[in-house]
């Protein structure tokens, strides 16, 4: 299926004339608005885009380049009669689908990929076309410039901006039936250039159906104020609901801001992870030491690796750069992290006592970080699967009570806390794993 994204507008409410600047252009996070939309779509399984530009067009081009880099195929079709209707800059496309049905996506709109998922799966007739509607607006939604409709029985009844009685809002994303080409050819001959212009007639013929967006996210981009709203949003989207309680309360809000900052600079999220990496051995050296100021300090490092761990798979998902070899190797090097600094503590208590029950509480200590760091994604795809947002003891809590103990000066006991607590979590998550179809 192809998606159809309108960009040709000059988008004065963002930009001025003057600044040279299409409004698709403006970065989110990092990433220009219709290279997140593209990449939106993408991650809902659209492939082939037509890409139809206007104002500043080689600027457009300029981000998107053929595709090859999102592993997508851009055909860009040319509209230079963008200062009119956005109806306009569909029909251009019209030459370049060839199928029963296509997606049309806004080019200044962001939204959840599952929208996409959602809407190409419904089947329409030639003359038919879907809109996705948020029967719930968030509060950050300009109601004022957005346009309205009227729902009844899944179809839309009516569709405009001036509605003063409405039951949800436009967002942006469609799925038509090459039967609105017509439409809109008939409708821009009378002199109504608008996409809502034509989803009016259909809606007038009962041809327009409704499709619930389910309270997913999804912004207009057309201000300032909004792209912040957008900045916002995206940032609270990484927050996991298996996050413990010190991730939820404590890492997120400082590994959030610098993920912000991160997005914005040219590294990779592997490049983070490594980061995070040799800041735990760092760590691990200070506590090796013993002293107390090397213990502080380290225990210090293990609470800011931990942090770090966190922005790594934030600036993947902001990037759209996330995939299952980047999870593992961020795993593996946390796995690695957890035994380097378990065996600093043991070399630092060894330095000021003999006693050979340290290396016992070491092995089982960190035996037990192990096997519980293994079992967090049976346990994280059990909760998933029945929905909660139970917290649960993690790397977070341990990274945390570490520094704790490395502040109070209590390694002794740390270690003793550590070996105890893991291993009951693990044999804790045994007993609820039991009758779970555990792969």
């Amino acid at each position: 299926m192809k998606a159809v994204i309108l960009v040709a507008g000059m988008g004065k409410r963002m930009r001025s004339p003057e600044s040279g600047v299409p409004k698709s252009a403006k970065k989110v996070l990092g990433l220009p608005i219709i290279k997140r939309v593209i990449l939106s779509a993408r991650r809902a399984g659209i492939k082939d885009f037509i890409v139809v530009v206007g104002y500043l067009a080689e600027r457009i081009k300029e981000i998107l380049g053929d595709g090859k880099d999102l592993n997508a195929n851009i055909v860009y079709v040319e509209n230079n009669e963008w200062e009119k209707g956005n109806g306009i800059s569909l029909l251009k496309a019209k030459a370049h689908i060839d199928d029963d049905r296509f997606i049309l996506i806004m080019g200044d709109h962001l939204f959840d990929p599952a929208m996409i998922e959602d809407i190409k799966e419904i089947q329409i007739k030639d003359d038919e076309a879907v809109l996705m509607v948020d029967f719930d607006p968030a509060p950050y939604i300009d109601l004022q410039d957005a346009t309205k409709v009227k729902v009844r029985n899944n179809h839309i009844e009516k569709i405009n901006k001036q509605l003063s009685e409405y039951d949800g809002i436009d967002c942006g994303i469609f799925l038509c039936g090459r039967g609105i080409f017509s439409v809109l050819e008939e409708e821009i001959n009378r002199g109504r250039e608008g996409i809502t212009d034509a989803m009016s007639v259909l809606a007038m013929e009962n041809k327009l159906l409704s499709l619930d967006s389910k309270g997913r996210f999804w912004l207009d981009v057309d201000t300032e104020v909004a792209l912040r709203h957008a900045e916002k949003n995206l940032l609270k989207g990484l927050i996991k609901p298996t996050d413990g309680i010190v991730s939820r309360y404590i890492n997120r809000p400082i590994s959030l801001r610098i993920s912000r900052i991160l997005v914005n600079k040219d590294i990779k999220p592997n490049t983070i992870s490594v980061i995070s990496f040799v800041v735990s051995i760092i760590s691990a050296v200070l506590l090796s030491i013993g002293s107390y100021f090397s213990t502080l300090l380290g225990g210090i490092l293990v609470q800011f690796s931990s942090i770090l761990d966190g922005c790594d798979g934030e600036v993947a998902r902001l990037k759209f750069e996330d995939n299952e070899y980047g999870a593992w190797f961020d795993a593996t090097l946390d796995r690695y992290s957890d035994a380097i600094i378990v065996f600093g503590i043991i070399l630092g208590l060894l330095n000021y006592h003999g006693n050979t029950a340290i290396w016992i509480y070491g092995y089982m200590a960190i035996v037990g970080t192990l096997i519980t760091s293994y079992t967090a994604t049976k346990y994280d795809t059990l909760l998933k699967l029945k929905k909660s947002t139970t917290w649960r003891f993690g790397r977070d809590i341990r990274m945390l009570i570490i520094m704790i103990g490395a502040v109070l000066n209590e390694m002794y006991y740390l270690l003793i806390a550590l070996a105890l607590l893991t291993n009951i979590v693990s044999i804790r998550r045994l007993y609820v794993l039991r009758e779970q179809p555990v792969r």
